[in-house]
């Protein structure tokens, strides 16, 4: 059918009462990895959404890997045709009650002034509906896809994706594909359908100075006594210059690609809510953000501070989180911290890798596949869409663009202003009945593609 018919289909389809109903089934489920009796809930949203797709041709099956839930579902039409492996996961963060606005409760769908409001909305359910929406609507409409789809769904994301590389090893047959097309994280900004081809990776580092059991007094001890909150707050100091700018080389991919400056010239990233003397020297907000590293203190911790007393405190920590662009050196990462704090007089600073970890990788900007589905959004939105590099968070993409070797193409149907991981996650009803309808049309666009094409 024609890009238009396409777009409109999807577009349909997601303002009907059905796509209401399911979002709210979906967002129903307490699907929170970090509970621990979370086992049976992630087990039965896993039955809820492949429950829709066994009735539109799909194969499932179900895996428990590393004692976390998986779904693969595969509709094959003709092994001729093009194989696209999609992904989506149902799991979420915590639901953070009492802390929405207007007493809305987290984990029940609401709406106010064109927004849809609950917990996963955006990340991730919210993005697979649209998808399997999409897909839905072309498969009534005309009895086939005209590509196979594979489609594999997790449930522990974010928890760091426990199994998820296990499994894409485990089941790469099953998992064979010619491209990877799934849909997480934000737009540019919810007018901008953006196509992004990795992530950044990264890593968090807690950073611990003990110098002594318990305080000592400010007025008796202090200006002869070392403090570790003076010392820590240098040592973090010479991570980064005054302006941002990481001092690691290390921790750096060391240039950024031609094609990627490129790709980024003239866009404004975050709604334009950046500073632009902040960060690397010579480079725009928006090749910080998508192909080059950045270092962040996310907390800092001496003393009490809610009842701060006249001592100088025996202990200090910070937690320093990583984002580094494809091209950095990642199997030193500590070793190249440990390296930089030693020869900047920090050696007491103990450094121990905290939290998930995620390796940076992406696809070229040139790629085929890319460029025909950037080509393929063109024609729906009749402007050309936002080409991202890398998305500036972190997700699974090395797992799918080095594990299974695959082109990786990810169209988010979020928006910076989600408050995604927050209170009062949502979406515009609007931004998913579009965002249905230009995955229509770009699934459409794919079906007259050979595999050949896609490589």
């Amino acid at each position: 059918m024609d890009t238009e018919t396409a777009m409109a289909l999807g577009h349909r389809a997601a303002m009907a009462p059905a796509f209401r109903a399911r979002l709210a089934d979906m967002l129903a489920y307490h699907t929170d990895a970090t509970l621990p009796d979370a086992a049976a809930t992630l087990a039965a949203y896993l039955d809820l959404v492949t429950g829709w797709m066994e009735p539109l041709g799909f194969d499932v099956t179900r895996h428990l890997v590393d004692g976390q839930p998986f779904a693969i579902a595969r509709r094959i039409e003709d092994p001729s045709r093009p194989t696209i492996l999609s992904y989506s996961h149902g799991d979420v963060v915590p639901g953070l009650e009492g802390r929405w606005a207007e007493a809305r409760d987290p984990w029940t769908l609401t709406e106010k002034d064109g927004l849809w409001f609950g917990r996963g909305i955006a990340d991730n359910k919210g993005q697979f509906l649209v998808n399997l929406t999409a897909v839905e609507a072309l498969l009534q409409t005309r009895g086939r896809l005209g590509v196979n789809l594979v489609w594999l769904i997790e449930m522990g994301e974010e928890i760091g994706s426990p199994g998820l590389a296990a499994i894409c090893a485990q089941q790469a047959q099953a998992l064979a594909a010619d491209i990877l097309l799934a849909s997480d994280g934000p737009r540019l900004a919810a007018d901008r359908p953006t196509l992004f081809l990795g992530a950044r990776g990264g890593m968090t580092f807690r950073l611990d100075l003990g110098l002594r059991k318990g305080g000592r007094h400010s007025g008796n001890f202090g200006g002869a006594l070392r403090n570790p909150a003076l010392l820590m707050a240098h040592a973090l100091s010479c991570i980064t210059d005054r302006n941002g700018a990481l001092q690691i080389p290390d921790w750096t991919p060391g240039t950024v690609p031609q094609a990627s400056r490129a790709a980024l010239a003239g866009l404004v990233p975050a709604g334009g809510e950046v500073d632009a003397d902040w960060g690397a020297p010579g480079l725009t907000p928006a090749e910080r953000i998508h192909a080059w590293s950045s270092a962040e203190v996310l907390a800092f911790h001496a003393g009490d501070p809610p009842r701060p007393v006249n001592a100088i405190p025996p202990s200090a920590s910070a937690w320093v989180q990583l984002r580094f662009a494809p091209g950095t050196p990642d199997v030193a990462l500590e070793t190249a911290l440990r390296a930089h704090l030693d020869a900047h007089g920090f050696p007491d600073v103990a450094i121990t890798p905290d939290g998930p970890a995620f390796k940076a990788s992406q696809t070229p900007v040139d790629h085929p596949a890319a460029l025909r589905v950037a080509r393929a959004m063109e024609r729906a939105t009749a402007t050309a869409p936002v080409v991202l590099p890398s998305l500036g968070g972190s997700l699974p993409n090395d797992i799918f663009r080095v594990g299974l070797g695959l082109p990786t193409l990810w169209v988010p149907h979020s928006y910076p202003g989600c408050s995604q991981h927050a209170p009062d996650e949502h979406l515009p009803a609007a931004l998913l009945a579009e965002a249905t309808g230009l995955m229509a049309a770009i699934l459409d666009d794919l079906a007259d593609a050979r595999p050949s094409d896609l490589r």
